[in-house]
């Protein structure tokens, strides 16, 4: 992967290039960001530019034997552990076909679509003991090719303690011209040791501009509905396909929550217990995109009351509705609203009993919505 294919992060990109032409490179780095922020593609395309035989003023070449072996995954230097199932294998090698074939076919993912790969159970995948031994023995023999061995680590949150104290001896003292790439969204699941033998690469959120260009380029979507998505998921690409879908979808989620403010206003009970029953048979991640969905819609009906058409990022059939809407969250509400929401995406997280949450949501906005 080169860093062109990384959305966005124009200055992290210009901060690992020049760290590898200053040869400052740290042995050990930890990625700290969302997956959607694109943590792993930016680690391949850090990986490609340090292995390229041809490097360009701003990315690898692309074209050179080493560029070719490390966009295929295919690098004998470059090795991969991450999250498995026990129950399967023990180990990150028996999974490496499923691993090349997520990463070329979506390169942006999360621990959720990588388990929905590799089981169908949805059993919790881990980084334990034999993974450790395995890095070590991978590590401790001579590069292929005469430069750096590369270790990167997917999800490195996910190692348990006696994966992570096996490591920390070879994280110190680490045999020549060997770079470890740890990937995390959450460090405060890492030991502290092993933190402490890093050096922290903060992958920031997307911008909203790059994101928006990104979605125009690659999904030929409008400038609007463009800007929408991208307002939509703060940075995040991984959430951002998880709303792609079809357009059917994301119609099907501003029906919801038009249908739900309507009813409220009304404070028809029926109809609600009837939205309520509805949302609650669909999915749990459907549910999640549709309360990210409603978050979306109170942040931009705010910005439509005080800046008009400036600063919202909605789609037309979005702004037709809040041209409406908006009056009716204020300041004397929308913080309400917000909590009531974020709340709700917690407890489904939490397997919550949805039909419950969502009654109780539904009689908390008709009280809401009543006080703008």
């Amino acid at each position: 992967m080169q860093f062109k294919d990384v959305i966005g992060q124009k200055e992290l990109k210009s901060h690992l290039i020049k760290e590898i032409l200053d040869d400052k490179v740290s042995h050990a780095q930890l990625f700290l960001g969302n997956s959607g922020y694109g943590s792993l593609p930016m680690a391949l395309a850090f990986v490609q530019y340090l292995f390229c035989e041809n490097k360009q003023e701003t990315d690898s070449c692309g074209v050179c034997p080493s560029c070719r072996k490390t966009m295929e995954l295919q690098h004998p230097d470059l090795h991969f552990s991450f999250p498995v199932v026990q129950a399967i294998n023990k180990k990150s090698d028996a999974f490496l076909p499923e691993w090349r074939t997520q990463i070329k076919e979506k390169p942006y993912f999360d621990l959720n679509s990588w388990l929905k790969r590799i089981d169908e159970k949805g059993r919790k995948p881990i980084i334990g003991t034999e993974e450790s031994q395995e890095i070590i023995k991978k590590l401790g023999l001579k590069s292929y090719e005469g430069g750096y061995k590369v270790m990167i680590i997917w999800m490195a949150e996910e190692m348990n303690t006696q994966c992570s104290n096996k490591l920390l001896k070879i994280l110190e003292e680490p045999p020549a011209k060997t770079l470890f790439i740890l990937i995390c969204e959450n460090q405060e699941y890492i030991l502290q040791t092993i933190i402490s033998r890093t050096q922290i690469v903060k992958i920031p959120r997307i911008s909203l501009e790059d994101l928006s260009q990104h979605l125009k380029t690659e999904y030929r979507m409008s400038a609007s509905s463009a800007d929408s998505l991208s307002a939509r998921v703060d940075g995040d690409f991984v959430e951002c396909l998880e709303m792609l879908g079809d357009s059917q979808e994301q119609d099907e989620n501003r029906e919801l929550f038009i249908q739900l403010m309507r009813v409220c206003y009304k404070k028809d009970v029926v109809p609600m217990m009837d939205w309520a029953e509805s949302i609650s048979s669909l999915t749990k991640e459907k549910q999640k995109i549709f309360i990210r969905y409603a978050l979306h819609m109170f942040r931009q009906s705010m910005l439509h009351n005080y800046t008009g058409n400036q600063l919202t990022k909605v789609s037309e059939e979005e702004n037709s509705f809040l041209k409406k809407f908006s009056k009716f969250i204020t300041g004397n509400n929308v913080f309400d609203f917000m909590e009531t929401f974020d709340s709700a995406h917690y407890h489904i997280e939490r397997n919550a009993h949805p039909k419950i949450l969502f009654t109780n949501i539904c009689f908390k906005v008709m009280r809401y919505i009543h006080v703008a």
